[in-house]
């Protein structure tokens, strides 16, 4: 890795308020439950690679809303700078695809409750207090 790469993230809640996590099936943080999302692909836009990572690891589509989130992964063998979006309206048939282990829709309360990636349940409440407002 010689420089930082942009990945994307999609915070998808349904009509229930209820938020998509996957269960992260390889490093890094493999087995741990997150947001959709993943690298950017050259020339790609922004949206276009939160609608293609949300469809790759969960088979579903969605509305998508605003940035929430600007974060950063660094370990010895990865640097990242998320960029979180909160999405409504999902459409499709919920199923883990590529690297996800497992999909699923889970209250904040749940969601607390599972080994989650560092720091996403703060992201979770004001992606859902952002959601509540701005759709």
């Amino acid at each position: 890795m010689s420089r930082p790469e942009v990945a994307v993230g999609v915070i998808l809640f349904d009509a229930q308020e209820r938020v998509l996590l996957v269960q992260r099936g390889h490093e890094p943080a493999k087995g741990r439950w997150s947001v959709p999302g993943g690298r950017l692909e050259r020339g790609e836009r922004l949206a276009e690679g939160c609608l293609r990572e949300l469809y790759a690891e969960t088979g579903l589509s969605a509305r998508l809303g605003p940035l929430c989130e600007i974060a950063e992964y660094i370990d010895a063998a990865h640097h990242y700078v998320i960029l979180d979006y909160v999405a409504t309206e999902p459409e499709g048939e919920l199923r883990a695809g590529e690297d996800a282990d497992d999909a699923r829709f889970v209250t904040l309360q749940e969601a607390a409750a599972l080994p989650t990636t560092t720091g996403l349940l703060p992201v979770l409440e004001r992606a859902l207090a952002l959601a509540r407002s701005a759709f």
